[in-house]
């Protein structure tokens, strides 16, 4: 039995994804796309390239002469690599080998030891005969690789031909009848015919989705925030406004933009909020509304500013900037909910060539971190300013990127996470405390305290702040016992954290007693 507790939710069990294929058939490209896009989803997914581990083991790479069949000394050196990079991965949810696996020994054999770790397997051949393909993947990444360093490119080109030779003699594919009750895809020349076989459950019914909607063919992704509006020169949070001035001007520089790049072909696509079509409109194209592309929903924080949830809603302030990915506002969404939301976009973005996406702040993080392989830990804060264009073009194996800003200035709607880790954790045990020692102050049926402003709408001053009573009060000791009280509370609080030897004390109560506007 595995030790280990799964995390992914969507199989039981979890999942080996086995390549096969010869080489120069996609199968790095494959497994790349397919591992961001697991991870963007929230299963768990690491890949592993048989290659890098046989560099590490033979350390030089002298000629295709290694990969000849008969070549026992070399062949024995090629398993072991293989062994590693197996065990190795067995860590996560998912697994993806990304090796040619072009035998049926070998096959036998990845199934034999995954079925011994409790893993499921799931083939993912990439069968390619199309000359053209072939060279333009030998041009773009093989020649380049480690294997080729300091190496003439016709030289290394060459090499690779033998290369692909040595495995053409051994090559077996997966077979319809002989590997009938094996689970896998077979994808034929990047997704010209797909064939299917024995998909066990819901995450490989997922897999099967995305690589059936992914393409190779050469095009380029734009991604725009809809003008500055309304709500953006308030510094208001969600909402429905209309643009600004600046956000009209802003429209119409996107729409001459978008003319200079004579694009063939290009599909507009806008949420259903008003800024978003304002700004469509002006580039005399015709554009698409999706309700996924809709911003984040900030439920009961829906147009405040940062500052008025911070006074009206201090904890939940707090716990957004402690996970602001998971953090979900009250009866509104979360980051990871968004993602979900997206999901059927990126789909369709995969399927498409040429896309301008006219979207949000929120909504165009998740479509980044999908595209650029971020982490969910850095998406709520990747940065998209307002006016900005991003071009992206797909290449080998992720994207490049151009920023363009089109002169036209706009209002900055970016928060930068918060830099100190202890400030976090003193903010948001200022937020429980105020809240525990509010309900404790009303519960006693205190109606004032002397040298204390009890008339504030959000509770006593000593809520919010810990000035001392005045040393001629009567009850002056007891509410320094109570301020002494929530300090000892708060520093048991940090040294259980850990945090007392990144700060001091008196650093800490200070911030206690003066929360930053972060």
């Amino acid at each position: 039995a595995r030790a280990h507790t799964l995390e992914c939710s969507f199989t039981n069990s979890p999942t080996l994804i086995v390549m096969v294929g010869l080489p120069a058939r996609g199968k790095t490209y494959i497994s790349k796309k397919l591992t961001r896009y697991l991870n963007w989803i929230g299963v768990p997914t690491k890949v592993f390239n048989l290659g890098q581990y046989r560099r590490e083991a033979v350390q030089s790479y002298k000629s295709f002469e290694f990969f000849r069949p008969d070549n026992e000394e070399a062949m024995q050196i090629r398993k072991s690599p293989q062994s590693s990079a197996t065990v190795s991965g067995m860590s996560s949810s998912l697994q993806v080998f990304d090796a040619t696996n072009t035998t049926q020994e070998r096959r036998v054999s990845i199934v034999s030891f995954a079925k011994e770790k409790g893993y499921k397997v799931f083939f993912v051949e990439s069968i390619c005969d199309d000359p053209e393909i072939i060279a333009q993947n030998i041009t773009d990444v093989k020649v380049s690789s480690p294997d080729y360093l300091n190496c003439d490119k016709d030289e290394a080109l060459a090499d690779f031909l033998k290369r692909i030779e040595c495995y053409k003699q051994t090559y077996v594919p997966l077979d319809d009848e002989k590997d009938r009750r094996l689970s896998y895809i077979k994808i034929f020349n990047v997704g010209s015919r797909y064939l299917v076989n024995c998909v066990q459950d819901h995450i490989q019914s997922r897999i099967v989705y995305y690589l059936m909607n992914i393409h190779v063919t050469p095009r380029s992704i734009f991604l725009s925030r809809h003008g500055e509006s309304n709500m953006n020169l308030l510094g208001r949070i969600g909402g429905d406004s209309g643009l600004s001035p600046r956000g009209h001007k802003y429209a119409t520089a996107l729409g001459t933009f978008i003319k200079s790049q004579r694009i063939k072909d290009l599909k507009v696509w806008t949420s259903h909020m008003k800024r978003t079509i304002q700004t469509a409109e002006h580039l005399g194209i015709p554009y698409e509304q999706w309700k996924a592309l809709n911003e984040i929903d900030a439920g009961v924080c829906e147009e405040y500013t940062y500052e008025e949830i911070q006074d009206n809603h201090p904890e939940e302030f707090a716990l957004r900037d402690q996970d602001k990915y998971r953090y979900r506002y009250p009866k509104g969404e979360s980051y990871e909910d968004l993602v979900h939301r997206l999901e059927p976009v990126i789909m369709e973005l995969e399927r498409q060539e040429n896309v301008l996406v006219v979207c949000h702040q929120a909504v165009m993080r998740c479509l980044l971190a999908y595209l650029l392989d971020k982490t969910a830990d850095e998406l709520p804060y990747l940065k998209c300013p307002l006016h900005t264009v991003l071009k992206l073009t797909p290449v080998a194996y992720g994207c490049k990127v151009e920023h363009v800003f089109l002169n036209v200035e706009a209002v900055n709607t970016h928060r930068e996470r918060p830099g100190v880790s202890f400030t976090k954790h003193v903010h948001l045990l200022q937020a429980q405390y105020k809240k525990k020692m509010f309900n404790r102050f009303r519960k006693s049926n205190t109606d004032s305290i002397s040298g204390v402003d009890n008339s504030s709408p959000r509770g006593p001053d000593w809520c919010h702040s810990f000035a001392p009573a005045p040393a001629h009060s009567p009850d002056s000791n007891n509410h320094l016992i109570m301020t002494f009280s929530l300090e000892c509370n708060l520093i048991n609080q940090l040294c259980f954290l850990g945090m007392e030897k990144k700060c001091d004390t008196n650093q800490a109560l200070e911030d206690w007693s003066c929360p930053p506007m972060i």
